[in-house]
């Protein structure tokens, strides 16, 4: 199969703009990230000659405080780094695990099977293990140089509108306690746009890692000043502020939890998609499914159907139920429980499960294999998909090859703040079931299923494109459709950015209470004039966000060739993503 005639990495000239930004090229590095001063915190390292892996830390230390009611400080950070040198893909899983002390009972027994808002759903955080480890083993930099950014926004940034209305909207669930409404609700009210906010305790926070890191590098150098920096998080005084706050409030973090944690260094999965290898995280995380649907999808079908028709729209909308379906009865934590990742990701595999794909009906729920013999059928909901607890992603490539993909999360509305650190430990429990027969049941020392799902895919002469987006259970749609976009349809990257999307909700949610709305299809309103009557009469539930949503996911994305020493990058317009690159 062939890559489609105007298929290329350089940006069209000529052909008149369709898309509101243009994409943004360079012959150096590139970075591009879910908020623009993340950017720059990565573009800083960059220009003072770090390379991807320092300056794609420096981003996601950033986000953490631009974006930390979305992203935390001490949440989660899946990572995905290509080697310049070897052309090796690795991933550092960057995901906790559930205290010792969980008893796996707790959920079913107290909470009627669900994962309740609060301290108990707090796990290990994993962010500053993963950052710090990239840094050692791949890396050029130290910690305190890294994070210098991070640290000057901590101290006060121009609030935006995107975060204003954030914090707005979970006014309420701010207030419940009162170190995270000392920091999101000063003066008793949501930050307004436009309003310097701060956030000191976090500042102070980084600022200790970064001292016991300088004073361990003086006497030892580069490596030691990191393991103090990661000392000064899992052994010293952040980890006792963590676990004396879960002592005295009814939590389960202890200091051997901390002691015990180490992100994992793993291979990546895989899939050939045309001309493309599009790499992925294991399946403690959603990033198979993107593999999944990519597998029973044709590109020369796709191309044939045209560019979101209504054929195209429902053959991708059925692709990715399959692959969620799967989702929801396969995948967790595969140190717990056997995933045939081998067997899902297999062509014998993606054959039986095209076959599924009606061309002139729509799988109302979710399709079969979806189920687990033994366990129940998800309960159907009704209404509108719930709001995600969000996300952001950072991806950057240098000179020397290095290409770095990483998606840090974890929210600070729905479990407390430990006062005077600015952190609220991961809360990624939430992605965790209260049941134990379902395959990302809560469990001592499990991990839960993860959302955000890192990716990159190394193209025909060898140009890497890391990509990613925040939405939840939106991201792998979000990023599929994106990839579509650009390898079947020829768009250029910021095309393929700001194209209407799609996204289904036809499966549980992976957010409790996971929420599930049979056949629901949401479209953005450009695709929603033209297709929802069609959609319909398929058998989906349509209903139309507006365009440009934030719902719809958020994906950067850069596309480099190391040999022609040539960058381009884009972002997504609708959150406040940019990219940055000379």
């Amino acid at each position: 199969m062939n890559a489609p005639s105007n298929y290329s990495l350089t940006p069209t000239v000529g052909r008149g703009m369709v898309a509101g930004r243009p994409d943004i090229a360079g012959t150096r590095h590139m970075a591009s990230a879910g908020h623009y001063l993340a950017s720059l915190a990565a573009f800083h390292v960059l220009e003072d000659g770090g390379n991807a892996i320092d300056a794609g830390v420096a981003a996601g230390l950033a986000l953490g405080v631009v974006q930390s009611d979305l992203v935390n400080v001490a949440g989660v950070a899946p990572i995905m780094i290509k080697l310049g040198k070897t052309g090796e893909v690795v991933t550092i899983s960057g995901l906790g695990w559930w205290p010792r002390a969980l008893d796996p009972t707790l959920f079913q027994r107290e909470h009627d099977g669900h994962v309740p808002r609060g301290i108990l759903r707090q796990i290990i955080p994993a962010a500053p293990d993963a950052w710090l480890l990239a840094l050692e083993r791949y890396g050029t930099m130290s910690f305190g140089e890294v994070a210098t950014s991070a640290i000057r926004l901590a101290e006060g940034f121009v609030m935006y509108p995107l975060m204003a209305d954030y914090i707005a909207t979970f006014q309420k669930d701010y207030a419940e306690w009162s170190a995270n409404a000392a920091v999101y609700l000063p003066k008793g009210a949501p930050p307004k746009a436009g309003e310097v906010f701060t956030q000191p305790d976090l500042a102070r926070t980084l600022r200790y890692m970064a001292d016991e890191e300088h004073k361990a590098s003086a006497k030892g150098g580069r490596v030691a000043g990191l393991k103090a920096a990661r000392a000064a998080f899992y052994e010293g005084d952040i980890a006792r502020a963590i676990t004396k706050h879960h002592e005295a409030n009814g939590g389960l973090l202890r200091m051997e939890d901390f002691a015990g944690y180490r992100s994992a260094i793993e291979a990546p999965v895989s899939m050939k998609f045309n001309q493309h290898t599009v790499y992925a995280c294991g399946p403690w995380c959603q990033g198979p499914a993107l593999l999944q649907a990519l597998s029973v999808l044709d590109p020369d079908a796709l191309k044939e159907m045209g560019h979101n028709s209504t054929a195209y729209l429902h053959t991708v909308t059925e692709a990715l139920k399959l692959a969620f379906a799967d989702r929801e009865r396969f995948y967790g934590d595969p140190r717990f429980i056997d995933v045939p990742i081998e067997r899902l990701l297999s062509p014998e595999y993606a054959a039986e499960r095209k076959r599924m794909i009606r061309p002139d009906e729509a799988w109302q729920e979710m399709p079969p294999g979806g189920a687990i013999e033994g366990y129940p059928r998800p309960r159907a909901s009704t209404g509108d998909p719930q709001l995600p607890l969000d996300t952001s992603y950072a991806c950057v490539t240098d000179r020397w090859g290095n290409v770095f993909s990483a998606t840090p999360s974890d929210v600070s509305n729905s479990s407390p703040m430990v006062p005077g650190t600015g952190l609220v430990p991961s809360s990624r429990g939430s992605q965790s079931w209260g049941d134990p027969r379902h395959p990302s049941a809560a469990a001592p020392g499990k991990r839960p299923r993860l959302t955000p799902n890192p990716a990159i895919a190394i193209g025909p002469n060898g140009e890497a494109m890391p990509f990613g987006t925040p939405g939840g259970d939106v991201q792998s749609q979000a990023m599929l459709q994106v990839f579509l976009n650009r390898t079947v349809f020829g768009m250029t990257l910021q095309e393929s950015v700001e194209a209407p999307r799609l996204a289904s909700f036809s499966f549980p949610d992976s957010f409790e209470p996971h929420t599930y709305l049979p056949g629901k299809l949401m479209l953005e309103g450009r695709l929603a004039r033209s297709a929802l009557g069609p959609l319909r009469q398929l058998g989906h539930d349509v209903d139309e966000w507006q365009d440009g949503t934030w719902r719809a996911g958020a994906v950067c994305i850069i596309e480099a060739d190391a040999k022609k020493g040539l960058h381009v990058g884009a972002a997504d317009p609708r959150r406040p993503c940019y990219a940055v690159g000379w």
